[in-house]
């Protein structure tokens, strides 16, 4: 599934040469720092992590508030402001910001793209993100699957050190940092992976008989191949375009033929057609975190909203 390191930093520094040399804007010229614009919360999570401690650098995040799907996401002018002072722009990829594509041709910001080399899925609901024929309706929700994550911080790492390489061994210490607490393992320590700490993979199966569950956003397929789970239908439903009979119909039929006792919408997203299928059938109604919103820095916030995911569905069918 995964390049090596070395092939995803070599990756990044050839988009770097096509992008021209980071830290030349004004806005690095007038203050001395290197601005770096993480666009969605978990890739401001990730980049904050790596660049703790750096006086040198600031992170600003694009994307603030509540919000869910990016579909018809719209840039203000406020927005770009921020795309124009920024020095590196740090994306996500995988089609996620493709709202952003005409700003960024007029941008000479250095671009991280944090899907580089990560196997992606199809995407699932209503729609793909982005232009069919650029993105080919890829599932760009890979921040929720811990080891896509693991590869997006080493992206994200080996293209800070390409435009600032004095900063490369502070960024590895971070990046260090961030992967003991991410996946001990992986870095050759003794404890538990996240999956373990979270009452993950082995804790679930010995929990619920039937792994099988029902979410209204298509942004759980990565979370459901991370930890096993039978990801049965996935409804992109949004205010005003909620789930048609059809749909609802096919939903009744599997929680009746999986007895399920509990469907998943999204934080930040619509529950209308959830909460009218627990009428009709009498299962509940969870919330699961997509970590599209909060106000933490760092990598433990993340982890902390990964774990609280696998706890609510533990509790949910078991």
């Amino acid at each position: 599934m995964k390049k090596s390191w070395f092939a995803a930093a070599l990756a990044v520094l050839f988009l770097f040469s096509l992008s021209g040399c980071a830290g030349s804007s004004s806005a690095a010229e007038e203050d001395g720092k290197l601005h770096i614009l993480a666009t969605t919360y978990p890739v401001y999570l990730f980049t904050t992590a790596l660049t703790g401690g750096m006086e040198e650098v600031e992170v600003t995040r694009l994307i603030n508030g509540e919000v869910s799907c990016l579909h018809d996401y719209t840039l203000s002018v406020n927005d770009m402001k921020a795309i124009e002072k920024a020095d590196v722009i740090v994306m996500n990829g995988a089609g996620l910001e493709d709202f952003m594509s005409d700003a960024l041709d007029r941008s000479d910001a250095a671009v991280i793209d944090c899907s580089e080399g990560i196997a992606l899925l199809p995407a699932q609901g209503h729609e793909g993100h982005g232009d069919e024929e650029e993105s080919g309706h890829y599932d760009p929700h890979i921040w929720m699957d811990p080891d896509r994550a693991v590869q997006m911080l080493e992206n994200i790492r080996a293209g800070l050190a390409a435009v600032v390489p004095n900063l490369a061994e502070a960024l590895q210490t971070n990046t260090d940092a961030a992967l003991e607490l991410l996946d001990p393992g992986r870095q050759g320590l003794a404890g538990p992976s996240l999956c373990a700490l979270a009452t993950g993979h082995s804790s679930l199966r010995a929990l619920c008989t039937d792994l099988s569950f029902i979410t209204f956003h298509d942004g759980f397929q990565y979370f459901a191949q991370a930890f096993d789970l039978d990801l049965l239908r996935s409804i992109e439903e949004e205010e005003g375009s909620e789930a048609s009979a059809q749909e609802i119909k096919e939903i009744v039929s599997l929680i009746g033929e999986h007895r399920i006792p509990a469907i998943f919408t999204e934080v930040n997203g619509s529950d209308a057609t959830a909460r009218a299928i627990s009428r009709e059938t009498g299962v509940a109604v969870r919330q699961l975190d997509m970590i599209m919103s909060g106000d933490g820095v760092g990598i433990q916030p993340y982890i902390d909203a990964i774990c609280a995911d696998l706890q609510t569905i533990a509790e949910a069918l078991g």
